[in-house]
């Protein structure tokens, strides 16, 4: 489950304050698959961050009962003077997972051949993005987070890429932000929509796409 209790976010602009979230309070289920919606700058990715902990609220609490994914497929914080297998060892140990275990998943996941054991400075964005979803995939969470998933490599790859995400989510909730309604509704059943400091949400997802779609034409 997730909990947020009264929780406000908000970011303080030159001639302003940009509200997030205003005293928002809600309990999401464990196993919910939840998509993020709302206009550009509604607070997306703010609410991902939140959730991950990487982003303070302001006010109130975000109770977390389970283990947080990292943003599925997020490459940004490798160590780049470490190679791949050395970056996976490193995840592994903070996670307490055997390190050999996670390694030779990710080796047969990311399928980066002699490049696992090269330092991460030298690999191409696609290679980074692979070894990152590998990883992901490695570790067991009971939820994901996804903001704005870039599938990589071939066509096998990718479709490979989406089995296993999806048998994760068999047993594990998820918080996705796309703007592209097709993937939501392949991995999505409820929504919570941002709008202009608020936030509400939907148990079926297109009661919430349906709303959002609303407060599009009435700002258009």
């Amino acid at each position: 489950m997730i909990e947020f209790r009264d929780v406000s976010k908000y970011f303080l602009t030159p001639n302003s304050r940009k509200v997030v979230l205003d005293h928002f309070s809600l309990q999401i289920p464990s196993g919910a698959r939840v998509a993020l919606l709302g206009r550009n700058g509604a607070g997306k990715s703010t609410m991902i961050g939140m959730i991950a902990g990487t982003v303070r609220q302001d006010t109130g609490q975000i109770r977390r009962h389970g283990s947080i994914s990292w943003p599925l497929g997020f490459a940004g914080s490798f160590a780049p003077e470490m190679t791949g297998a050395q970056n996976a060892r490193f995840v592994a140990r903070i996670y307490g997972m055997d390190t050999d275990d996670l390694l030779e998943y990710v080796e047969d996941f990311a399928e980066l051949g002699d490049f696992i054991n090269m330092p991460v400075r030298v690999y191409s964005s696609g290679m980074r993005a692979r070894l990152a979803f590998g990883l992901s995939m490695g570790v067991n969470f009971d939820w994901y987070l996804v903001d704005e998933i870039t599938a990589v490599g071939d066509a096998a790859f990718r479709e490979k890429s989406m089995g296993a995400f999806r048998r994760k989510l068999d047993r594990a909730g998820l918080f996705m932000v796309s703007h592209a309604m097709p993937t939501l509704r392949n991995f999505c059943t409820s929504g919570l929509l941002l709008d202009q400091g608020r936030a509400t949400y939907f148990p079926v997802l297109d009661d919430a796409i349906r709303a959002y779609s609303e407060s599009i034409n009435m700002q258009a």
